[in-house]
């Protein structure tokens, strides 16, 4: 790939942007729809579409939810995984000017009530798979009306046939379910060209998306992103990566769940500013199939989490893969480890950007510039427009190069958790958000995330951050991927439990035991070691340190 740039690139000065360059995440569709109408926007299944053709089925959709009694700024739910009904879906609530409630499919029934409750729900799109959940609860929700679609709705015949049969006949993927009041999503869709899309007035301090934090600890809770929240996450983002990216060229693969925050933002939004293909990928987690995908494209982009990429490299077929045209992989999420990070470089010959971000922040806040050559542990800068100071527990800030809460001030920062004003104050002051992160930076400005907070291991009054216990142990070859927790001890107040999921049965605890003491002062290193055949995770592929400490 040519590198030239990368003379003319100083990612320590950057620009200022303008959260208000835009009124709406619908000026800057309607911008990409035209300058870009006969590129492909979306791919899945083998069945792509164009911007033209997002452009019309979006308006179509949006003009049948004007005229269904449904009003500006209602809440739509939107349940389902990466199809091409998605950005269908999610744009037409938008242009009809209401607030999209991302779900995550997998939600079970309570979660799913607390959530349609939550965001007071006057609808919900949601894919056939999912149906049996929403039926156990929808007579207790706010819900009116549902519009349900399958898997393969949106591919031609006579595949869309094949492919609902298989996954409803074949694989038994639909629980059966009731839910006579429903209508068909693809018929809203279609009706929609008998009436007329009136663009809404909206205003950059409506709200675009209700976004809820994953819910790992305490009630799910519905941060209210603003279309300017957006739209400023949106420019911070493109302001750094736009040196890389290839306009109306580069493909970016969305193998991250759309609904969740992150793939919202860097795989569909970004991309659609920049009229990019994105290709949608259904089931990650079905990584040889993943890999197969794959194999039929010249991919430029990939953003994920660690679990993803380390998934990716223990797929056979992945390093034989073509990735002459690959520019970059970006995680986020969760801690990328050097391990994996390493082995990536090794194979693909490009860096893993690392950045980080959180729900309450549109969600990106920091993030290494592409310019950098090797992984270097650390989140990389605050984004344009951003500032970050680290603080103690009494408040005060931290000296240079010690390790402190973080703190973000940014267009980007939400305007406060849904109907929770007390929830809303605990985390924000003055317009500073208090992450909840253990930070430190260097002298080159550059962030390292220590780790989570509320994760802190403390051992006889030290604090052992679980991300390096997790690094160290993934260095060793027969370790796939590991979690640390605290396991409370009569002496020492707590000690390290490390689970470990291991790349065959041969692998011992003593033997991990051993590897950690090498690189960890002795009150870090595992007093106990289970191995376990995987470890639970959120859809994202978030580890879940609470189930297991559970």
């Amino acid at each position: 790939m040519e590198k030239i740039w990368l003379e003319h690139y100083d990612p320590t000065v950057a620009a200022e942007i303008d959260p208000d360059r835009y009124t709406s995440i619908l000026d800057i569709f309607e911008q990409s729809v035209t300058t870009y109408r006969d590129h492909t926007a979306y791919m899945n299944m083998g069945q792509s579409m164009t911007f033209a053709e997002l452009d019309t089925l979006s308006a179509q959709f949006a003009a049948y939810l004007q005229n269904s009694g449904l009003k500006r700024g209602d809440a739509i739910a939107l349940m389902m995984p990466n199809l091409l009904q998605f950005p269908v879906a999610m744009f037409g609530i938008l242009r009809a000017g209401m607030t999209v409630v991302n779900v995550n499919p997998l939600y079970t029934a309570r979660e799913l009530k607390h959530q349609l409750c939550d965001a007071n729900a006057q609808a919900i799109i949601i894919v056939d798979n999912f149906a049996a959940t929403l039926e156990q609860v929808v007579a207790d929700t706010p819900v009116k009306k549902i519009y349900r679609t399958a898997l393969g709705d949106m591919q031609p015949a006579p595949k869309r046939w094949v492919v609902n049969f298989v996954v409803k006949k074949v694989k038994k993927l639909v629980p059966p379910f009731s839910l006579p009041q429903a209508e068909s999503f693809m018929s809203a869709v279609k009706k929609g060209r008998t009436y007329t899309y009136e663009r809404p007035d909206i205003t950059s301090d409506d709200i675009a998306f209700l976004q809820y934090t994953g819910g790992t600890t305490g009630v799910s809770k519905g941060a209210m992103l603003t279309h300017r929240n957006m739209i400023a996450n949106l420019e911070q983002v493109s302001g750094i990566l736009e040196i890389v990216i290839e306009p109306g060229e580069d493909l970016v693969v969305t193998a991250l769940p759309l609904y969740h925050i992150f793939a919202l933002l860097a795989n569909c939004l970004l991309f659609l500013k920049f009229g990019c293909p994105n290709l949608l990928i259904t089931n990650p987690r079905d990584m040889p199939a993943f890999v197969k995908e794959l194999s039929k494209h010249q991919f430029a982009i990939l953003p994920g989490v660690n679990t993803l990429f380390n998934g990716l490299l223990n797929t056979p077929g992945f390093s034989e893969l073509d990735f002459s045209h690959f520019k970059f992989g970006l995680g986020g999420g969760m801690a990328v480890q050097r391990p994996v990070a390493e082995r990536w470089q090794e194979v693909t010959n490009t860096v893993l950007l690392e950045g980080y971000g959180l729900t309450e922040c549109s969600p990106v806040v920091a993030v290494n510039s592409p310019t950098i050559t090797a992984y270097k542990g650390a989140i990389g800068m605050p984004v344009p427009s951003t500032e970050i100071r680290l603080l103690d527990d009494d408040g005060n800030e931290v000296p240079h190069g010690e390790a402190g809460e973080m703190w973000v001030k940014g267009p980007q920062v939400m305007k406060g958790y849904l109907n929770r004003p007390e929830a809303t104050d605990e985390v924000l002051v003055d317009g500073w958000l208090a992450t909840g992160d253990i930070a430190r930076a260097d002298d080159d400005g550059y962030f390292y995330i220590v780790d989570r907070k509320k994760d802190m291991i403390l051992v006889s009054g030290f604090n052992v951050f679980p991300n390096e216990i997790e690094e160290v142990a993934a260095m060793h070859d027969e370790v796939v991927e590991a979690a640390a927790i605290g396991m409370p001890h009569e002496v020492s107040g707590e000690v390290v439990k490390l689970f470990v999921v291991a790349r065959n049965s041969d692998l011992s605890a003593e033997t991990v035991i051993r590897h950690c003491k090498k690189y960890l002062t002795g009150y870090k290193v595992p007093k106990q070691i289970v191995f376990k055949d995987e470890l639970p995770k959120t859809n994202v592929g978030k580890i879940l340190r609470r189930e297991l400490r559970d």
